[in-house]
This record gives C-alpha cells, sequence and structure tokens, in this order.
C-alpha cells in the first residue's frame, strides 16, 4: 500500500525544498513538493523530481569496489575498511597526515555530512580545500564589506520599490524567488534584469539591459558616478555607518564615463536610468554567482555592494544586496560538532588549485586523495590537469552512487546511499532560512552505506571510534544543540517537518557590522589584515581584449558556462531519456560572422582543450557570447572545464570558471 511522507530535497540549490515522497512496498515512487511548506509551497523543480529516478536507478553502485590491475572487483565493506584505513595510518606515520587530500564540494546538504569535517580533525588533520568553485569570490568579497554575507529573507521583495536581479537566472536556479518576483511586479514592483543573456528572468522584467560578460563592476562604478553627479548619495549612511568612502571618490574620479561605456557596452542612457531607479528607494538587489566568476570576481561584488551602500539601500526593508544567507548554516555550528582543535597539522589547497597542489606540493606529497560529495573531474577547472593529478596519487577513494568520470579513475569506491535511505536534516545558505527534516523512509540497495556509517567504520580502525559512538539521533541532536533555545530540537522536526530559524531578516538594519571597524567598509580592514589591498579596484578580467589582446584575437568569444537545466551540475545526466548531448549556444552575431545555423556540429577550443556540440542560437545575448551547461559527462560530450582555467580570483577564494575566451568554427 502506497503512503506519503514528508521529506526534504538535499541537493545543493537555493530553494532546499519541502517534498512529499510516496513509497509503496519499501520503493519510492514518486517525489513531489509539499504543500505545507512555507516557502515551497508544494512546487518542485525538475532536478528534486529526478531524486525518485536517481535512487531506484539500475545504473546505482551498490557494493564496494577495487581496482586490481586496472578493473574493478568487488570486494567486502570489512576488506575496503581495512585497507584504507592502513593507507591512511601508513601515510600518516610515514609522510605525515596532510600527505592526505580531502576533495570535496557541495553536491548534496545535510547536517551528517559535514561528519567529515570531525572525521579528518580527530584524525590529526589533513590537506583540506578552501574557497569555492561556485560562489566563493563573492562570499569574501562581502565579508570584506559587511563583515559577513546575509540576505534578505524571501518575502522582503514585497517590499521593494524597484528590483534589481543582477547576472542571476532565478527562473532556473531559484523557482520559488521566480513566483515572488511575478508577485511582486503585479503589485507595482518593477523589475529590472542585468545579464548578458536575454533568459526567462529577463521575460518578465520591466527592463533588460545586456552587458559584457565580466565587466558588472564597471557598470556599478558608472551608476555610482551618476548618482554623485546627481547628489543622490545617501549622506547619512555614508557618514555615520561607513569607512573610507574618500577611497571609493578616489577611484571613481579615476575613469571616464566613457571609458565605462566601452568596456561594459552598456549606453548612457541605461546607466542614467539604473541611478536614477537605485535613489528611489528601497532598491533591492539580487546578485547572481556568475559575474564573480573572473579574476576581477570579487571587486565586481564589492562595487556593486558600494553601489548599494552608498544610494541608501542597507540595512533598510525592500533593500539590501542578497548574494548569500549565511547566517543560516551559521546557526548549526558548534565545536562539539566538528572537534576542531583535534586537528594538529593543517595544509590548504584552494578548490580551483586542488590538482596544481596534487601535482606540485612537497614535504609531505599527497599520496592518498579521498573524495566526497562531488565529482572534480568534471566540475573542477581545467580537466585535463585534474585527470594528470587524480591519476599521479598513490590511492585514490572516492565515495559515489553512481560511476562518474571521478569514480572511474578511482582505486576504491565507496558505494553510498541517496537522500530518501538515511535520515538528516537540511538547510541551504543562499536563499530561505528554514530548516527541512529528512527521515529514512527507504533501505539502500545492495550494500550501500550512509558516509556516516563510513566515518564511524573508519574511526574504529584508526583509533577514535569512541568519538563516533553515538546513534543518528545523538549526532542530530548534537548537530542541533545551538537552536535548543529557540525551541528548535529533533522532536520538533521529526512532528513538524521544517522549521523556521532565528534570522536577522533584514540584514544591517541596526548598522551593526561584522567588520573590525563594526561599519560598512568601503576600504576593508580584513582584506589588508590578509594582504591584500583593502581599496575596491577597477579590475578587469584576466582573459578579454583589455588585459591580453593577442589572447583575445586568436580567440575572440567569451564563453559562459551556467548551470543547468534538468541536473544539479553532473548530478542528473546520465539519468537523462534521452541521453544527454552537448549543446552550444552562440549568440546570433556569431552565426552570421561564422555561417553556423541551428543544429550544426562545431569545435570550440582555446589553448587548454576543446570540444564538440551542436548549436543553438540564442535570440537575444551580448555580442560574442558563447554558453554551454556545465556539469556533462565526458561520455555525452563534455567536460566543459577542458576550456576553463584553475586561476584563482582576486581575492583567492573563488574560480575564473567564466574568465574563458574560446574560439568556435563549424565542423564539416
Amino acid at each position: 500500500m502506497a503512503k506519503i511522507y514528508q521529506s526534504s530535497c538535499s541537493l545543493n540549490c537555493w530553494d532546499n525544498c519541502g517534498f512529499e515522497v510516496t513509497v509503496e512496498d519499501g520503493k519510492v515512487t514518486k517525489v513531489d513538493g509539499a504543500a505545507d511548506h512555507p516557502i515551497t509551497k508544494g512546487k518542485i523543480c525538475g532536478r528534486g523530481r529526478m531524486l525518485e529516478t536517481r535512487t531506484n536507478s539500475t545504473q546505482r553502485l551498490v557494493y564496494p569496489l577495487k581496482k586490481v590491475d586496472g578493473e574493478f572487483t568487488q570486494i567486502s565493506w570489512e576488506q575496503a575498511l581495512d585497507e584504507i584505513a592502513a593507507k591512511m595510518q601508513d601515510y600518516k606515520d610515514t609522510f605525515s597526515s596532510t600527505s592526505i587530500l580531502h576533495s570535496h564540494d557541495y553536491a548534496n546538504g545535510g547536517l551528517l555530512k559535514n561528519i567529515d569535517r570531525r572525521f579528518f580533525n580527530c584524525f590529526g588533520g589533513v590537506t583540506e580545500l578552501i574557497g569555492s568553485l561556485c560562489w566563493g569570490s563573492g562570499i569574501e568579497a562581502q565579508k570584506w564589506d559587511f563583515g559577513d554575507s546575509y540576505g534578505h529573507e524571501p518575502d522582503d521583495v514585497f517590499n521593494s520599490k524597484n528590483i534589481i536581479i543582477w547576472g542571476r537566472n532565478v527562473a532556473r536556479t531559484n523557482m520559488h524567488f521566480y513566483q515572488k518576483l511575478q508577485q511582486a511586479k503585479k503589485a507595482g514592483a518593477t523589475i529590472i534584469v542585468i545579464d548578458p543573456m536575454f533568459n526567462a528572468t529577463a521575460k518578465i522584467a520591466n527592463q533588460y539591459i545586456s552587458i559584457k560578460p565580466g565587466m558588472d563592476g564597471f557598470l556599478a562604478a558608472g551608476i555610482m558616478k551618476e548618482i554623485l553627479r546627481l547628489q543622490g548619495e545617501d549622506r547619512e549612511f555614508i557618514d555615520n555607518h561607513s569607512v573610507g568612502f574618500n577611497d571609493l571618490e578616489e577611484l571613481l574620479q579615476s575613469i571616464s564615463m566613457e571609458e565605462i561605456i566601452e568596456k561594459a557596452e552598456v549606453s548612457r542612457e541605461n546607466i542614467e536610468l539604473l541611478a536614477k531607479v537605485y535613489c528611489d528607494k528601497p532598491t533591492s538587489t539580487y546578485l547572481g554567482l556568475g559575474m564573480q566568476r573572473y579574476e576581477n570576481g570579487g571587486n565586481t561584488i564589492r562595487l556593486i555592494d558600494a553601489l548599494v551602500a552608498i544610494s541608501g539601500n542597507v540595512g533598510v526593508a525592500g533593500g539590501g544586496a542578497s548574494y548569500g544567507n549565511l547566517q543560516v548554516g551559521q546557526k548549526f555550528q558548534s565545536p562539539a560538532f566538528t572537534l576542531e582543535h583535534r586537528a594538529k597539522q593543517s595544509r590548504q589547497f584552494t578548490m580551483m588549485k586542488q590538482a596544481e597542489g596534487i601535482l606540485t606540493a612537497k614535504d609531505p606529497e599527497i599520496k592518498m586523495v579521498i573524495v566526497t560529495c562531488g565529482n572534480p573531474l568534471t566540475q573542477v577547472p581545467d580537466t585535463s590537469l585534474v585527470k594528470r593529478a587524480f591519476e599521479s596519487v598513490d590511492t585514490l577513494v572516492v565515495m559515489e552512487q553512481f560511476m562518474t568520470d571521478t569514480a572511474k579513475l578511482a582505486d576504491y569506491i565507496l558505494p553510498v546511499t541517496t537522500v530518501f535511505e538515511e535520515e538528516d536534516v537540511y538547510y541551504s545558505s543562499m536563499y530561505h532560512h528554514y530548516v527541512n527534516y529528512g527521515p529514512k523512509l527507504v533501505e539502500a540497495p545492495g550494500e550501500a552505506k550512509s558516509d556516516l556509517w563510513i566515518w564511524t567504520e573508519l574511526a574504529k580502525r584508526l583509533g577514535f571510534g569512541s568519538d563516533f559512538d553515538f546513534t543518528t539521533e545523538q549526532w542530530l541532536e548534537l548537530g542541533l544543540a545551538p537552536l535548543k533555545d529557540h525551541g528548535i530540537t529533533l522532536e520538533k522536526l521529526r512532528n513538524e517537518n521544517f522549521a523556521e530559524l532565528p534570522v536577522h531578516k533584514i540584514p544591517w538594519e541596526n548598522h551593526e557590522y561584522k567588520t573590525p571597524s563594526g561599519k560598512y567598509e568601503f576600504t576593508s580592514q580584513t582584506a589588508e589584515m590578509k594582504g591584500f589591498d583593502g581599496k575596491i579596484q577597477l579590475s578587469l578580467p584576466s582573459e578579454s581584449k583589455w588585459t591580453n589582446r593577442e589572447l583575445a584575437e586568436k580567440y575572440p568569444y567569451s564563453l559562459l558556462t551556467i548551470h543547468p537545466l534538468r541536473s544539479n551540475h553532473s548530478q542528473h545526466y546520465h539519468l537523462f531519456d534521452p541521453a544527454p548531448r552537448l549543446k552550444v549556444e552562440i549568440s546570433q552575431d556569431i552565426a552570421v560572422g561564422k555561417d553556423i545555423g541551428d543544429g550544426d556540429t562545431v569545435k570550440v577550443w582555446n589553448d587548454r582543450g576543446s570540444i564538440e556540440g551542436y548549436v543553438q542560437i540564442l535570440k537575444q545575448a551580448h555580442p560574442q557570447t558563447i554558453n554551454i551547461d556545465e556539469g556533462i559527462w565526458s561520455q555525452f560530450g563534455g567536460s566543459v572545464n577542458l576550456l576553463t582555467s584553475n586561476r584563482e580570483s582576486d581575492n583567492g577564494l573563488g574560480s575564473t570558471l567564466y574568465d574563458c575566451l574560446v574560439n568556435i568554427d563549424k565542423v564539416n
């Protein structure tokens, strides 16, 4: 008999939806939206629905595998764990615990997914990854400006007179906010979308403004210049709640409006319009992730933050520079959960440079890599270098559900459970501030085990089993302990399925910032303490005609690699029916100039690599722009990261995935 249970999406996504999951005869048969969830209200996207297919797929990895003479052989859990633990201990004793690299990303959420931090701390500390492929530059930038990255709660958009959606296609990545935008527009708000591509969000906007990829910071500077010319800046905020404004003024005086228009490729009329809109408060700004994936990415976000600040839209209802919402995840942070003090040694590579780190590390060299919650052979930039690095280590362990590009290289594959096969609680630090409960609904196929079980068994073998001697219920209670005083307990979540976390719904409303000065910092003391110039810079992408004319003549087109519609990064491509093909979207001027038509096969290349796919001509996109959705597996024509660079952003903590020039030709 079929029964419906409340659950949660586990995917690393803005919306973190509430689910209704139908189970029949011990099998998940349907995933739908939970109608009573306060944010997602019964509507979910195709990625979430795909979790039923993912859970039931016959392609699942269900037994531990060991590579012997180049072929995978099924082994027992006891053998797999004994051998992996022995290797870990040997590398630690012979070289140092930092000879082991933990390569991770954020493919799945869940409080108990953070147990890996406790494991590696108790082991003594390993080489860990810092920064983010996804949003690292912007998070660091907002920490320099505000002291942290906090977003306005979802319903605050209804307080906005004007709404700027800057580089963020919410129709594809944040569907419940898209619905709120529709409601806000109907209630009288003006929506403006700024983006190199005319997307589904732009279709509902009052105005769409096209911009040259990577030049968003210059547009923000132009708007600020116009605000200052009109004397529309908020002097009360600047004088009483900020520091470093004089440095910003000097920066804006150093560039002419003509140069800004030339570089950003935005008209003076649109700059003047945006200046008036920002002064017509309250105006909210919702920033996307793509525009900070350039070498100038941190400065781009800082310039937009500064625009929001000088126009008086910080700390007010209906305003804000909403990017991340880290206060959500911070509500769960507990030293007792991760035991950070147990790490006696440490070393860090950035997520972007992990391949380079593996290949060049000394004292000690990297001998072992353990991969969790990620598929670096598809997702990490400069795929060829990543492949060479992962092939170079003595031992590669991958915890996975499917035979991904990364898993194929492994020496050991440990099969792990899906969201419906384990109990956990879920939240997102990107959009809304609710936590969802996810019960265990079905048994895992074969011998697939949870990440928690694997870490517990390895801990026993490595001599710190007592640090993992807890039931799942005890782990969850430990993780939720910081919320107990707010009435949020495991029992409450089990009974009510979700809970509202205690957050600042309008960040910085009291103008108390987490910066060293306690004020908004146009010139960042945090940056200076980290060895950077704290002043905002008008910097350029690394790959552009302004910074490398010879490269731009050879590779004249800007490549974007946006998030796919039906897959959360690389997670679902192999489950599509029919199988996916690599699609190359191009602006109309490229199609005309290169005599390329819809459906033609093309080669896209640069000095790092090349890929082939079929063409779809974009109806409206900024000139000389190409997009190839990220995440597609090698067997389907990918990865687009064969073309991207592993350089770091200006603040060191973000990727430069969009800072990429390419050429294109039709393949006969």
